[in-house]
């Protein structure tokens, strides 16, 4: 049963590659070209580890770009490629010649198969993959074997709730026969647009452009392996595969102290919850969330934990800036010197506003000076702490806690 699930899901992305493939990244490597971008990208995954440029990346199930793009964006890696798709494959041979990128290894060769390469990686990326499997928990345990001791692992699952209008129309195609083939795709996306309003999946195809891509539908509602993971069920899955839940990518989402959560009635009852329940309330609470995605380590690597903070971060602690972070000064709430807005969230709630004392730390942030040494050189001692506690609460900022002052490369760890 399992092999027919694989081979029909395998035949599905030969003739839907998916993502649609690019024939230049040129654009990508550009924003990329920026050590800070790549230092926040580093302490996202490893906030107690010294930056360094050069690690072991595996990209597991890499679709036509994916693993091009991560080749582009760490150039000092050695990137390492999987998928069992032959057009996938393909797709990104074609990018590697065009950019001449030496450092990308690509195999044809599935996800429950990666303990046929005999290495360990540094990071392994598996996003969108998953869900798709005949069997998730085997492939997790597969990359688990192969993540190296104080190894980080970048997962994007689905999520069930913001998909419930998904699953409605992939069984309304099932039911009707409906098949990924271009004059069925074409004929679905015309009955889409006919859609009532209060359907559930209305509010997200116009939410969602890429819709309009046939390789995108056939991907969301024709896909012929598709789960979902409430946030309870995916730490159980991480537990199964031996693994330990680091954080969110975007964590301002899943915290009852960002956004609207912070001003429901209930905040302080739901602040005493456990991390693990608070994220599952925000979950149900929200509704719409389509994905998760998260960072997980060994659950044998001390390391692999939320990085504690308490009632805020370590003086010691170094502030580096997301560069998805926007800093607005118009149309400003009452007493605001400033909002800070990150691109990727995609509920409205999740802004910050700050005052004139604050808009002053957040201004000091250069990647080299800690959270002690802000403080200290702005005068404002007594508000730092739990003004970058909120920063890093609400994804404006990542923490370096490896050491105090400017980082190092360390190529040796």
């Amino acid at each position: 049963m399992e092999t027919d699930v694989a081979e029909r899901v395998r035949a599905f992305y030969e003739a839907h590659p998916y993502p649609p493939p690019v024939g230049d990244l040129e654009g990508y490597r550009r924003r990329w070209d920026d050590p800070q971008r790549r230092r926040a990208d580093h302490h996202l995954h490893w906030p107690a580890r010294p930056f360094r440029d050069d690690p072991s990346i595996l990209i597991a199930g890499c679709g036509t770009s994916q693993a091009a793009k991560h080749a582009l964006r760490w150039p000092a890696a050695r990137v390492t490629a999987i998928d069992f798709s032959a057009a996938s494959v393909q797709a990104t041979l074609e990018l590697k010649r065009k950019h001449a990128l030496d450092n990308l290894e690509v195999r044809e060769l599935p996800i429950e198969r990666v303990g046929e390469l005999g290495a360990t990686f540094d990071q392994i990326v598996c996003t969108g993959v998953l869900h798709h499997l005949a069997d998730p928990a085997a492939g997790l345990a597969a990359l688990r074997a192969a993540l190296a001791p104080r190894g980080a692992m970048h997962l994007m699952v689905y999520a069930p709730y913001g998909r419930a209008g998904v699953y409605m129309v992939q069984e309304l195609c099932r039911r009707a026969g409906i098949g990924p083939t271009s004059g069925e795709i074409a004929e679905l996306a015309a009955a889409l647009t006919l859609l009532p309003p209060e359907h559930p999946l209305a509010a997200l195809l116009r939410a969602a452009p890429d819709f309009r891509d046939p390789a995108a539908l056939a991907d969301a509602l024709l896909h012929p392996q598709d789960r979902a993971y409430s946030v309870p069920q995916l730490y159980e899955l991480l537990e199964g595969a031996g693994l330990s839940f680091v954080r969110w990518v975007r964590q301002a989402p899943y915290s009852v102290r960002c956004g609207i959560m912070q001003r429901l009635p209930q905040r302080a009852r739901l602040g005493r919850l456990p991390a693990r329940e608070q994220h599952a309330v925000a979950e149900l609470y929200r509704g719409t969330m389509l994905r998760h995605s998260l960072i997980a380590g060994r659950a044998d690597d001390p390391a692999a934990r939320p990085l504690a903070t308490g009632d805020g971060p370590s003086d010691q602690h170094v502030p580096v800036r997301l560069p998805e972070t926007v800093h607005i000064e118009e149309r400003l709430p009452r007493g605001a010197a400033a909002v800070l807005i990150n691109r990727g969230h995609t509920h409205t709630d999740l802004f910050l506003p700050i005052d004139a004392q604050e808009a002053r730390l957040f201004a000091a942030i250069d990647g080299r000076r800690s959270v002690g040494a802000i403080a200290r050189a702005e005068g404002l001692v007594e508000c730092a702490r739990p003004f970058f506690q909120r920063l890093y609460e609400h994804d404006q900022i990542v923490f370096d806690a490896s050491a105090a002052g400017a980082p190092v490369v360390d190529r040796g760890a």
